[in-house]
């Protein structure tokens, strides 16, 4: 049985939440090929959907990634051009971690037929992402795209020191208006965490894509370091009595964006 690149659940509330680096599945065609450290899948966003277990309440549209973001990166543009320039950059299809370690076997690494190949993972997602945002603003005229990722809190290879705890980007105001932007900081800041808007993270290939509020589409990527909600080391473990406040602080952002539309 082959594997479904995402899960699509359909709500009626003017928000689509997405989950682009939440998968862990990597085809046996691929895993054969990389390495040990490949094979514990550390740059993936852990637990993000868990966080998010009020969205059938909120009425939401959600879509969650199956595949591991090493098979292809769904936050990437196609053509693999670089989101943050002078920065390390994270590709369309990764060949090492964010520490820098290798993902492939010697001689095993992709070839540039075999990226460009790979785009049929890419392209499933985001048809049916863009096919979904179509469907909402057809009924509210006005909706959120909530792109939701995690990290870890340090990264050295990608920046200094550690991240913030939530970490909001609208690509420096083009994405999302600013009254929705704005609130969804003011409610971040009134929880138990640091938060930032369009610091180091000001949204990915998603926010920015899809993101044009003359046309109705407000996207706005949330960031979190993972030491708020998880055992940042292997084996990743969930930590509930850290997660519930996350998740609180969640849904008070999403509700505060909702109420600004």
């Amino acid at each position: 049985m082959t594997t479904p690149i995402f899960h699509l659940t359909r709500g009626e509330a003017p928000i689509l939440v997405s989950f682009p680096h939440s998968g862990t599945y990597i085809p046996p065609e691929i895993a054969g090929r990389m390495s040990n450290i490949a094979a514990a899948i550390p740059d993936t966003d852990w637990h993000v959907p868990r966080l998010y277990d009020f969205l059938d309440k909120l009425r939401a549209s959600r879509i969650e990634a199956t595949h591991s973001r090493y098979v292809v990166d769904l936050n990437r543009p196609p053509n693999d051009e670089t989101l943050y320039p002078g920065q390390k950059k994270t590709g369309l299809v990764p060949v090492d971690t964010f520490a820098g370690e290798a993902l492939y076997r010697p001689g095993q690494a992709p070839s540039p037929d075999e990226v460009i190949a790979r785009r049929t993972y890419w392209q499933p997602y985001h048809d049916a992402l863009a096919a979904e945002l179509a469907r909402l603003t057809a009924i509210h005229g006005t909706v959120i795209l909530w792109d939701a990722h995690s990290i870890a809190s340090q990264v050295p290879s990608l920046f200094d020191g550690r991240l913030p705890d939530l970490n909001l980007g609208t690509f420096d105001g083009k994405s999302c208006d600013a009254d929705i932007a704005v609130r969804a900081l003011e409610v971040a800041k009134h929880s138990p965490f640091s938060a930032v808007l369009n610091g180091r993270f000001k949204g990915g290939y998603i926010t920015r894509h899809y993101g044009n509020p003359k046309k109705g589409v407000n996207a706005i990527q949330l960031e979190m370091a993972q030491a708020i909600y998880m055992d940042e080391p292997p084996p990743f473990a969930f930590r509930p009595d850290l997660a519930e406040r996350v998740s609180t602080a969640i849904k008070s952002m999403i509700k505060g964006a909702l109420d600004a539309l």
